[in-house]
This record gives structure tokens, sequence and C-alpha cells, in this order.
């Protein structure tokens, strides 16, 4: 008698590719409806303290959680990590019990580009060059030039 295995399958399917936005991007290969939950965000959890601070790469960030915890997605992250910020989003990330989701905030159809804003918290005063550090390449009309919360 065979044996049947259950293979998990991803509620939303979802590719990474590159992106007109920056770098790598996710696309939906699948229509997805308002509210729905997309993806975790995954990574290793570890204390601000520890957490990876790249000077020469400000494109790895890390997720901070309202524990104080961070996420680092560089250590057992998943494609979540690759979600490019925009000042005009169609997901928004949510945290629930320490841990982080990301959610359609709208209808997005099969083929575009999963985007949130990452509405960036740093810990130096908000400078014309830390706005240009973390500069937004989103192309939204609503762009702010950013990726900081201001």
């Amino acid at each position: 008698m065979p044996i049947k295995l259950k293979t998990r399958k991803r509620a939303v399917q979802i590719e990474v590719r590159q992106s007109g936005v920056h770098g790598r991007g996710v696309y939906t290969t699948q229509f997805i409806p308002k509210g729905m939950r997309i993806i975790e965000y995954t990574g290793e959890r570890v204390s601000w303290e520890a957490a990876p601070d790249k000077a020469n790469d400000p494109h790895t960030f890390n997720f901070g959680l309202e524990n104080g915890d961070v996420i680092n997605p560089e250590i057992g992250g998943n494609d979540a990590r690759w979600i490019n910020h925009s000042c005009n989003p169609n997901c928004e990330a949510i945290e629930e019990d320490d841990r982080i989701f990301i959610y359609a905030m709208r209808n997005i159809q099969a083929g575009e580009e999963l985007l949130y804003d990452y509405r960036m918290e740093i810990d130096e005063p908000i400078t014309e060059a830390a706005k240009k550090k973390f500069a937004c390449h989103c192309g939204a009309s609503n762009c702010r030039g950013t990726m900081l919360e201001l």
C-alpha cells in the first residue's frame, strides 16, 4: 500500500525576480483578494544590539518587533525579504504575536509586484543626507522620496 505524504503548499503562489523598483522583487502568480494573508516575514530572532548593522549595505533591513527583538532575514529568511518598498503600497506588514505577516491592502492582480511601505525608523536625525541614503525608487505619483517614516 503506497504511503501518501502531505506536502505543504503555500496559500499564495509568489515568485522572486528582477524588479524595476530595486534589485529583486516579489510578484504574485495569482489573483490575491484584499485582506488576504500572503506570507510571513521570517528570519533569525535577535536583540537590536545583536542585529547586523552593515553600514556599507543600507539595503539589508532588519524588521523590528514590538517586544524589542529584530527579525534578521539573512539567516532563516524567506521570499518575503525581497518585497520592495513603495509609497503607494498594495500590501502591509502586520505584527501578530511577535510575528510579521504581509497582507493585501487591495485586490492584487496576477503578475503584480508586491510592495509595502517600509516606514523605516533610524536612530539618527532625519537629515537630507539620511533621506538620500534611504532614497525611494518606487516611482509612485505620491512618492515622498525616502523609505523613512517622516
